[in-house]
């Protein structure tokens, strides 16, 4: 039954001489095994092949296809700031996506933990489903996660907060999964992003603060307490001092040129009042020409440039993906990395890349997650 549900999960309609050639099953086998599939209603019996016009001679063959409503699939990125939760149908299809941002009253591991429900439990009953009918859900947290789901103690109880135990969240679902954000969307990279087909990379989220996935030889890092890919290790990196993301760097130091009068009296950063400066108008003024826009995006791909070097030391990966909602306009930003990344460093220099995925990439690897769960334990909890 695993062999038929594996292949009737990537293909369309297919029959049972199908599931023969992929698998080496005996047809009586194949056979049994669907019927099994279909009483479990994991899979349905499509029209013949004499009634879609596919008939030629002797008996008609019977076709089948996996059941996309059989039950739902969630991902869910639970960020400091935002909530995106997603459902799909068993083939990740997109079926609804609701976007929020957590209020200041949740800011309190129980109120955290009761938004994230609500939220799940609103983006499911859109689409005219239940939480009964989700077969497996993964969460995407700002944290450590370790192989339980749980993350380490913050010293500042941070990571409480971001992983307030989601992983006991959900009893009404039988398949649930928690990870680190940027450990999602190396996933979600490497699923149909900028690192299809690489073993060996890292997906950067560089955005509030920065945070690493790590994939080496085709598997995502993780660690003894999910600290794979944490960055307080910048915090003693000469020229980067911090794990703050690249997006609230560009916005402070643009800020900091036109607090301290440094800006062009006349260019248009100058024009902008600081508390009105983010990284996309400082990104889109650099793209028009302003020299100020311009110094700020030379320092962050300094910065930039600094931090895939030390990765590229400590991980060798084939490629640095920058990934999430700030990489929409780090275009040049990446484009002067590369050109500054050092010549003499012992291995190689890493391939840098720019993110497609926008603002969704860690709720795309949640799906991702969520669908690579159900593939892998659907039998185990569908009777």
């Amino acid at each position: 039954m695993s062999a038929v549900l594996a292949h009737a999960w990537d293909a369309e309609a297919f029959t049972a001489t199908d599931i023969m050639e992929a698998t080496g099953l005996t047809r009586s086998t194949a056979i049994e095994s669907t019927q099994d599939l279909i009483a479990r209603g994991l899979l349905s019996e499509l029209p013949n092949a004499r009634a879609v016009g596919d008939y030629r001679k002797g008996r008609p063959a019977r076709r089948f296809a996996l059941r996309t409503d059989a039950a739902t699939l969630v991902g869910v990125d639970a960020g400091n700031e935002h909530l995106i939760v997603r459902v799909t149908d068993l083939r990740s299809q997109e079926l609804t996506t609701h976007h929020r941002s957590f209020e200041r009253a949740d800011d309190e591991p129980t109120a955290r933990r009761r938004a994230v429900v609500a939220a799940v439990n609103a983006a499911v009953s859109e689409t005219g489903r239940t939480l009964e009918d989700v077969l497996a859900l993964c969460i995407g947290v700002p944290a450590p996660v370790d192989s339980a789901g749980l993350s380490p103690r913050h010293p500042h109880g941070f990571w409480q907060r971001m992983n307030p135990d989601l992983i006991h969240a959900f009893d009404g679902i039988p398949l649930v999964g928690v990870h680190n954000d940027a450990s999602l969307a190396a996933i979600a990279e490497g699923s149909v992003g900028a690192a299809i087909g690489c073993q060996d990379y890292i997906a950067l989220l560089a955005g509030s603060r920065m945070g690493a996935g790590v994939v080496t030889d085709g598997a995502v890092l993780r660690g003894s307490h999910g600290g794979v890919g944490e960055m307080v290790a910048f915090d003693h990196v000469q020229g980067v001092g911090n794990a703050e993301g690249l997006g609230v760097r560009i916005a402070t130091w643009a800020a900091d040129l036109v607090r301290h009068g440094e800006a062009v009296p006349t260019g248009a950063l100058a024009r902008l009042a600081p508390e009105q400066i983010d990284a996309p108008a400082v990104l889109r003024l650099a793209s028009s020409g302003d020299p100020d826009a311009q110094r700020v995006v030379d320092r962050a791909s300094t910065t930039l440039a600094r931090i895939v070097s030390v990765l590229g030391s400590m991980f060798d990966p084939q490629r640095v993906v920058v990934s999430g909602a700030v990489a929409s306009g780090f275009s040049d930003v990446v484009a002067a990395a590369r050109a500054a990344l050092p010549t003499d460093l012992d291995l190689p220099a890493p391939e840098l890349f720019v993110s497609r995925l926008g603002a969704d990439v860690v709720v795309v690897g949640a799906v991702a997650a969520a669908s690579a769960l159900a593939r892998d334990r659907a039998l185990d909890v569908i009777g």
